[in-house]
């Protein structure tokens, strides 16, 4: 008898999606059971919905999704096919997130309008993205963010490279999570830990199987759900205030120069600002330009069919974007009028519970369950975006390209997979230690602004940047910054950078640190030019002899794992 012959047939793809949908009804009737025995307060009509909603998701992401196939190319970027409109739906979901909703309603609440900076500072660098590096990205067939770096300056400055990307979306997912956690816990009344750990599961389960095409298309649902919950949320959450124009009213009077989108011009000389006005600045220029240098946006972009359609969908997805601003703004203006005790509720001492207060004890049950989905989709639209993106930097600019560069697609595809897994849990246990939202969504950025943002604009369009200057100005940059202290995580200022304050610099140190690396790049560049010659910016070009020198994903599948474009 043959091995042929007595080899157990493939299950179908029939069989295969009754597996995956086996198990996570498994995995959810073991959630359920665990939350009847242990935690008698919680609302299920509530929670139902929050299933349904996770369960909709697995589906699109684990089963319709993972027909696309498995392939090394689609999990990286979708086989270069993702249309403008699944890309605008994509781009934009990755961003309008949980950290970006309830973060920019707890800015709103707790320190005026003013800091509320993420929304337009996001959708700022979306569009600026779109205009400049979209297209030259594009027009590379990368496979990842990292890759115009490898190529100018070697794998070796690649995977310095990676270290500030892979935490900033570390830092992102557990920003999201955190969200997630207080207001399922407030809405819910499910533990904090148990929300974060199932809604972790759940994108990171999706996620291994589908890649890119399941983040994607899962993503075109949430982001109208986003919409739709959020929206319809605020006419009721108005009402119960007394309208819009008396919390505005109410919110001008309070807040004063504050409650305005942005400082006044001349807010260095105002004493309501001061420093202060110095330290707006610093922060939007790190969300505008730190907002550029991420796999996550640039996977989106690697994934679109065309130059013209990567820069449409970035353009689109950043109005988009300002517009999914909207309600959490109103939210955090809404929750500044609002009588929380007179509804039962508890006092409200940490300003990230503002809009999980709002949808608790503000709005009806139905309208209130529709919010949660809303806050779900955001959490799982940009939770498995993040960890995507980090898993494929580390399968492929580390793993295949410092660690086992004669890796196969199947070897690095397995690695990624496994990296998901890592990764996201990772994500969850930093969640699970988090004060405020904000603060994690902003160091996020913070890191990707100063060391990596001067790296990925030379390595584009700089003729002259080596590799000893990209390295210098890496550690000239991490130096200054670190200089300056992290109060997240209690870490003091080391040199005296003026205008402290409760051990935050309000000195702009984070720009100055960005702009002493691009400066140490270019001049250090310069000197060793001759000791080091450049690589030329023709050598990004996909036809040119030092793209044909270096590995990349299959564009299709073949009967070879990997070729050479």
């Amino acid at each position: 008898m043959s091995v042929e012959a007595t080899r157990t047939p493939e299950p179908t793809a029939t069989a295969t999606q009754v597996i995956k949908l086996g198990g996570f009804a498994v995995v959810i009737t073991g959630a359920l059971i665990y939350v009847a025995l242990t935690q008698p307060n919680v609302s299920w009509p509530g929670l139902l919905a929050m299933i349904g909603f996770y369960a909709l998701f697995y589906w699109l992401g684990a089963v319709v999704a993972a027909r696309k196939g498995g392939s090394l190319v689609n999990t990286l970027v979708a086989g270069r096919n993702i249309p403008l409109w699944i890309g605008v739906f994509t781009m934009t979901a990755t961003w309008v997130g949980g950290g970006y909703i309830n973060g920019t309603a707890e800015a709103t609440f707790a320190s005026g309008m003013a800091w509320a900076q993420a929304p337009w500072g996001y959708a700022l660098s979306l569009v600026i993205g779109g205009l400049f590096f979209a297209g030259k990205m594009r027009r590379g067939r990368f496979a990842t963010m990292l890759d115009p770096i490898d190529i100018r300056f070697g794998k070796r400055a690649a995977g310095l490279g990676a270290v500030p990307a892979v935490l900033g979306e570390i830092f992102w997912s557990g920003a999201i999570l955190t969200a997630l956690g207080t207001t399922f816990g407030t809405i819910v009344g499910l533990d904090f830990t148990f929300s974060i750990i199932l809604s972790a599961a759940v994108a990171i389960a999706y996620t291994v199987v589908g890649g890119m095409w399941s983040v994607a298309i899962t993503d075109v649902v949430q982001v109208i759900v986003i919409f739709i919950g959020l929206f319809a949320a605020i006419p009721f959450a108005a009402s119960a205030v007394g309208g819009l124009g008396g919390a505005w009213s109410g919110y001008q009077e309070a807040f004063g120069s504050y409650a305005s989108l942005f400082p006044p011009l001349t807010g260095w000389d105002d004493p309501a600002w001061g420093p202060l006005w110095w330290n707006w600045w610093d922060m939007g220029l790190l969300l505008v330009m730190g907002g550029i240098p991420w796999q996550v946006y640039f996977q989106r972009v690697l994934s679109a069919r065309d130059e013209k359609t990567a820069r449409r969908l970035s353009v689109g997805a950043g109005v988009l974007c300002m517009l999914a601003a909207v309600p959490p703004i109103l939210i955090g203006i809404i929750a500044t009028a609002a009588n929380f005790s007179a509804a039962g509720a508890p006092p409200l001492d940490n300003p990230s519970m503002a809009l999980p207060y709002v949808l608790r004890y503000l709005l009806p049950t139905g309208v209130a369950a529709l919010a949660m989905g809303a806050m779900a989709a955001a959490v799982m639209s940009s939770v498995d975006s993040s960890v995507l993106s980090a898993s494929s930097l580390t399968g492929w600019n580390v793993y295949r390209r410092l660690i086992r560069p004669k890796a196969t697609a199947a070897q690095v595809q397995r690695m990624i997979r496994r990296l998901i897994v890592v990764i996201g849990a990772t994500a969850a246990v930093l969640a699970l230690n988090v004060a405020s939202v904000y603060q994690l969504w902003y160091l996020a950025s913070d890191l990707v602004y100063v060391l990596l943002f001067p790296m990925l604009v030379c390595a584009l369009f700089v003729p002259f940047a080596n590799r000893i200057g990209v390295v210098a100005g890496f550690i000239v940059g991490f130096l200054l910054r670190f200089s300056g202290g992290e109060p997240t995580f209690g870490l003091p200022a080391l040199l005296p950078w003026p205008w402290q304050q409760d051990g935050a610099v309000l000195f702009p140190f984070r720009t100055v640190s960005m702009l002493a690396g691009l400066a140490t790049i270019l001049v250090v560049s310069w000197l060793t030019r001759r000791v080091h010659q450049p690589v030329p910016l023709s050598a990004l070009d996909p036809d040119s002899p030092e793209r044909r020198a270096m590995p990349m994903p299959a564009e299709q599948d073949r009967t070879s794992e990997e070729v050479k474009v």
